[in-house]
């Protein structure tokens, strides 16, 4: 079992620089429902994955999906991206969940297979290697926060709204909502929210342990994406290398037993043991100076 868990962990490649530019300036972004940014600067090593379709208040239509699964094929291969946050450019909403009226056009064959579509969309977004953060300043409902659930971190406005709402629709959660709300919050507290399709605010929220963070919202709507920059700038200038196996030994490791656990956790630790950061962070110890970490 455990010859068969670790046979697939995504450990680091090789560094292949992204092209820093801003949302705004992004080529060939206007138009587009996805737009990717590399941020400059001290804030270098921060990308974003702007969602912008303000007509469907951010739906997870065809193209949006596929648009989405294209930044995350492109960043996935960068590892000068050290954190990966997603943002809402429509005011008041992160994600309104699927695109109802487009799937009303849809056979009943056609919705599975979409279904299935934004499943392995949301498995793409939780195996990023870098962490996520989902920056949650407005709606998040139905496959919007199971977009949330899928990032490592959540930042929300107090005042954001957000449940798996499916039930209230006829439908259950098909995008992972059902599998990953219990491993966030347990498994009796999952199925209260799901059963009863409630909505929580940011503030409800962060107290049941849903999201990292709760922020007073301001008057631009983007309190929750400043707090999700300032954790990615916390995040930053740690060793990549480690914060990325970091990643790797917990989502495996939560998914077995203890011992196999810490069999992967051992694994990864002996993939850093070489690294010129490990090397780096012991040096700047010793000199008593801020390390230097290159991601290798």
């Amino acid at each position: 079992m455990l010859r068969a868990l670790t046979s697939t962990l995504r450990f680091p490649r090789p560094w292949r620089p992204l092209e820093t530019r801003g949302c705004s300036s992004n080529p060939g972004a206007a138009g587009r429902e996805i737009q990717v940014c590399a941020l400059a600067g001290p804030d270098r090593g921060i990308a974003e994955i702007l969602m912008n379709r303000p007509s469907a208040r951010n739906a997870l239509g065809n193209v949006f999906v596929s648009q989405l699964l294209e930044a995350l094929a492109q960043l996935r291969e960068d590892r000068q991206v050290r954190v990966l946050i997603f943002r809402s450019g429509v005011k008041g909403v992160f994600c309104a969940g699927a695109d109802l009226k487009e799937r009303e056009q849809m056979s009943e064959a056609e919705v599975g297979v979409f279904v299935q579509r934004l499943r392995g969309l949301m498995t793409e977004i939780a195996a990023f290697p870098a962490p996520t953060i989902a920056a949650m300043d407005g709606f998040a409902l139905g496959g919007g926060l199971e977009l949330a659930l899928a990032c490592d971190l959540r930042v929300a406005a107090s005042s954001a709204v957000m449940g798996l709402i499916e039930t209230t629709r006829g439908l259950l959660p098909g995008a992972g909502g059902t599998q990953r709300l219990p491993r966030c919050l347990g498994v009796a507290l999952a199925k209260e929210l799901i059963f009863t399709g409630r909505r929580l605010s940011g503030a409800q929220a962060q107290a049941l342990g849903l999201v990292n963070h709760a922020v007073a919202q301001n008057e631009k709507g983007n309190a929750a994406y400043h707090r999700a920059r300032e954790l990615a700038q916390e995040i930053l200038p740690q060793a990549p290398t480690a914060v990325r196996l970091s990643k790797v030994a917990i989502d495996r490791g939560i998914e077995v037993d203890i011992a196999s656990g810490m069999a992967i956790e051992g694994i990864c630790y002996a993939q850093n043991i070489p690294t010129r950061d490990r090397l780096e962070g012991m040096a700047a110890f010793r000199e008593k100076r801020l390390p230097r970490f290159v991601g290798e």
